[in-house]
């Protein structure tokens, strides 16, 4: 076979393959690249040398058999034989779920995580979104700092693990996601500054320099990120690919990596005939990140809506501070807004920023199911100084209104794993870094982040400690206890409910219509035929409806239906879904 690497400023290059060494030729139709020809097959081990220095993981490795740091292995992607016939499916209409491999099972594998589909078959979602699986050091980790991005962790079981994962879901009929990060790499294990120019001191990001996407030696950068999307898409059969923090990739060109990335990936899905799609996620507030190419936009399929976590959370916990206070300030205004808008900041002050921040969407022609949203994630709970749930805090009643307004609101809904019982493990920031400088770097950056907030040492969880990892793994003998078996139920009940009513997943958002009171804490709102209405106080609270004798669909506490007044009295934090229908 014939072994390929890009590396334009080397004057020499190796191939070291199966215990032998070749020497590589300059391609003379691509500048920049070597190749040399070596028999090999399915797990051949292999390495490049960049003017002899030492033997280095391909940088479009498909597999790291020993970690970030070994030699690669080839994979011949046509010997695995796929089980499920599959046509695929779209983002309109969806339920996602977030999943992290490593703590979905206390075996963080992703056979022991495919054995735990039927769950989630039974809930009622319909895609599995996988948070990174690049590989990275040790054998735990979020994934956010991996490298080799054509490759699957060797942990989780490497490739041939995801191509069963991704058939045995696609045999339930379960859609699969991937978050893929191509804003930065890990500080371990990223030889690439080696072999080129793929990062530029002329941006920088929170990581460091910036990946190279408009500096010199660019063009096979980008084609390098470009190449990696299409082949998890192609080679493993997925659905969709979640990209992390789109607004650290710093482009100055006039066609931005976004948009080719999305007309890529459109005409991907029309060579393999099913859909395909890109999910950002992105702080900027900026529609046009959803707006289709015709019309000017970068064409992405959707982006996750933090705004309206952040209006929802505030709501639900009573927490202002930092990026929060505009939210807290705002109360049920602004949880109005998000739902009717989508996003709370579209042109307005920002005090966390200390400037104005977004622009309006425009809800006649962006469709709601473009914005995710959600009430946790795996930002959202792990960036807290103790990884604690909503369940840490709140009552399952207002968990229940939380997952009304998630499951039965006008964006596309999305849980965090575990979140439909309430789990009250945590999910905290950990790491197994191999490198004790790197490790303790770690360490002491996170206690020193939160010491800033009032945290104590103490009370940060270590990153490198194992029983981290393990506190953060999920319980699955919860789900057959109270109170979480009953909020199991609430929430099968919901997606049945969006499942089988139209009004429910009716992409126009501007067909949203919401009514609140800030005193008596009650908000509730109509989407089409459908009412709902959650009490997130105390005390009973009297909510107008706006019709008599409404049908109750479904009630966290059981409710009687409106009368002729068309009011609903509703216990303290609770909801209900109604039907005038």
């Amino acid at each position: 076979m014939q072994f390929e690497v890009w590396a334009p400023q080397a004057d020499r290059m190796t191939l070291h393959h199966a215990g032998a060494t070749h020497a590589m030729e300059r391609d003379p139709q691509r500048p920049g690249w070597w190749t040399a020809d070596a028999e090999a097959t399915d797990g051949t081990r292999y390495g490049f040398a960049v003017d002899d220095g030492p033997v280095l993981p391909d940088p479009r490795s498909r597999r790291q058999p020993d970690g970030p740091d070994g030699l690669s292995a080839v994979v011949d992607h046509g010997r695995y034989a796929w089980r499920a016939p599959w046509t695929g499916r779209g983002l309109p209409g969806a339920v996602l779920y977030e999943l992290h491999v490593g703590t979905y099972t206390p075996e963080g594998t992703l056979d022991a995580a495919a054995g735990r589909l039927g769950h989630l078959v039974e809930l009622g979602v319909t895609h599995v979104e996988l948070m990174p699986l690049c590989p990275f050091p040790g054998t735990h980790g979020w994934g956010y700092e991996g490298v080799s991005l054509w490759a699957v962790h060797e942990p989780y079981g490497g490739p041939e693990a995801l191509k069963r994962f991704v058939d045995a879901a696609h045999e339930l009929g379960l859609g699969v996601v991937l978050d893929v990060v191509h804003n930065h790499l890990g500080p371990s294990g990223n030889y690439l500054p080696v072999f080129g120019p793929y990062f530029t001191e002329r941006h920088h990001t929170p990581w460091g320099a910036a990946v190279n996407l408009d500096a010199p030696g660019s063009d096979e950068v980008r084609a390098y990120f470009l190449g990696s999307a299409l082949a998890w898409l192609r080679d493993y059969r997925l659905d969709g690919l979640r990209l992390d923090a789109v607004h650290a990739l710093k482009d100055t060109r006039a066609l931005h990596l976004l948009e080719e990335l999305s007309t890529a990936v459109d005409a991907l899905a029309e060579e393999v005939e099913r859909p395909l799609f890109l999910v950002a996620e992105s702080d900027l507030n900026d529609p046009r990140l959803v707006t289709s190419r015709a019309q000017g936009g970068l064409g992405l399929h959707a982006q996750w809506n933090d705004d309206f976590h952040h209006t929802l959370h505030t709501t639900l916990t009573g927490e202002s501070q930092g990026y929060y206070e505009d939210f807290a300030r705002a109360g049920l205004a602004g949880l109005a807004k998000t739902l009717t808008g989508g996003y709370f900041h579209d042109g307005t002050y920002s005090s966390f920023r200390e400037r104005r921040h977004g622009r309006p969407l425009d809800r006649t022609s962006v469709s709601a199911h473009r914005l995710l949203g959600y009430t946790q994630t795996h930002d959202q709970v792990g960036n807290r100084a103790r990884g604690d749930r909503l369940s840490a805090s709140l009552s399952p009643g207002l968990l229940a209104c939380a997952a009304a307004l998630v499951l039965t609101g006008p964006f596309t809904p999305m849980l965090f794993m575990g979140e439909e019982w309430g789990a009250r493990t945590p999910w905290q920031f950990f790491t197994d870094h191999t490198d004790p400088e790197l490790a303790e770097a770690v360490r002491r950056g996170r206690r020193r982040e939160f010491a800033a907030h009032g945290w104590a040492e103490e009370d940060v969880p270590d990153p490198q400690d194992p029983a981290t990892r393990d506190r953060s793994c999920l319980d699955w003998s919860e789900p057959a206890r109270e109170p979480h078996a009953r909020l199991l139920a609430w929430h099968r009940r919901l997606i049945n409910l969006r499942r089988t009513l139209p009004d429910l997943s009716d992409p126009d958002l501007s067909d949203v219509k919401v009514a609140f009171d800030e005193a008596a804490r009650w908000i509730g709102f109509r989407r089409g035929d459908v009412r709902v209405a959650l009490n997130l106080g105390k005390e009973t609270a009297a909510i107008p409806v706006g019709v008599p004798h409404a049908r109750v669909l479904a009630s966290w506490e059981p409710v009687e239906a409106p009368g002729a007044d068309g009011v609903l009295h509703v216990g303290g934090e609770s909801c209900v879904v109604l039907t005038v229908a």
